[in-house]
């Protein structure tokens, strides 16, 4: 009977499944885990390992000089500081308005309400590129819909400055905030119509009923938006190096970092510079970089899963 049951078909389908999802996994952690532990390993390295043709993974002279090196040039400690507090707020205040236009698409329906809901759509899909120009051109002349040159005189320069991600933030025109938005709106409509009923017969106006009934219960769309909002601005180089060309983040830290190489290493001969040696401090600097990520989701994975289940986001 034993015997017959491993033959069966259905015992083989679920054998094979098993073993595709093995390679799948397995492919996945060696793409997402290589160049990490890559660069772990040239961090430790030192500079006569580059030229020795019997080390590969493990360094022969262990060292930290490179994450020295890194740490002084970019200035990491202030820009660690700096980083997390354009990230934190970002993140809050995104994830502040993207969860009151979700609820305001998933329950206040009004005139051209879906057409403004395929806006928000059409921000997902099109790239940012093609409106850069013009976000640009407004923030670097930015006149409030011409209040402030009536009151001042001129216009206000709003480059260098956070200014241009906390207006953004604040009326979900940030990063990825049309995809945040569509999450809210979503998790919304799956939330019993009569529990805001209940809460209208007991005298609740919408914006009661939105902070206490509603917010409660989307705990994890929240948590998968602000977990999401601040890996996405951590990690972004596109609106962080144009709008702060001369703040010390993350982004411009890692963009400018070459050049810095070359002034701080080879004391700004960019003839007698060394490449290999450059790009090992550089893989550092990356991995200085992404370290405080990796650290937040070893706290909070068991969470990010839950909330990313309970979504709908994965099938």
């Amino acid at each position: 009977m034993t015997i017959a049951r491993l033959l069966s078909p259905e015992s083989w389908k679920r054998w094979l499944w098993s073993l595709i999802r093995l390679v799948l996994i397995t492919g996945l952690s060696y793409v997402i885990l290589y160049p990490i532990l890559r660069k772990i390993s040239t961090a430790i390295k030192d500079k006569t390992d580059l030229y020795s043709p019997i080390v590969v993974w493990i360094p022969e002279h262990f060292t930290m000089d490179n994450f020295r090196q890194a740490i002084s040039i970019m200035d990491y400690w202030e820009t660690l500081v700096n980083t997390f507090a354009l990230a934190g707020t970002t993140t809050l205040l995104t994830a502040a308005s993207s969860a009151v236009a979700g609820y305001a698409f998933a329950r206040l329906k009004f005139r051209g309400s879906n057409l403004l809901f395929a806006g928000v759509v059409l921000t997902i899909l099109v790239p940012p590129t093609t409106i850069l120009i013009p976000i640009y051109m407004n923030l670097k002349d930015f006149s409030l819909m011409g209040l402030i040159p009536l009151l001042t005189g001129k216009t206000v320069n709003l480059l260098n400055t956070y200014w241009p991600f906390i207006l953004t933030s604040v009326t979900a025109n940030s990063l990825k905030a049309g995809l945040f938005i569509f999450i809210f709106r979503q998790f919304f409509r799956g939330i019993p119509r009569e529990i805001e009923e209940a809460a209208y017969i007991d005298g609740a106006g919408v914006g009661a009923t939105f902070a206490r009934i509603m917010l409660p219960n989307a705990v994890p769309a929240i948590v998968t938006v602000l977990l999401f909002s601040f890996v996405w601005q951590w990690n972004d180089s596109f609106f962080t190096t144009t709008y702060l060309t001369s703040s010390k983040v993350m982004s411009t830290q890692l963009a400018s970092l070459p050049y810095n190489l070359s002034f701080f290493l080879e004391g700004g001969v960019a003839t007698n510079k060394d490449p290999f040696y450059q790009s090992m401090v550089q893989d550092t600097g990356i991995l200085l970089a992404i370290l405080p990520l990796i650290i937040i989701y070893l706290f909070v994975q068991r969470y990010f899963v839950e909330s990313i289940e309970r979504t709908g986001l994965v099938g």
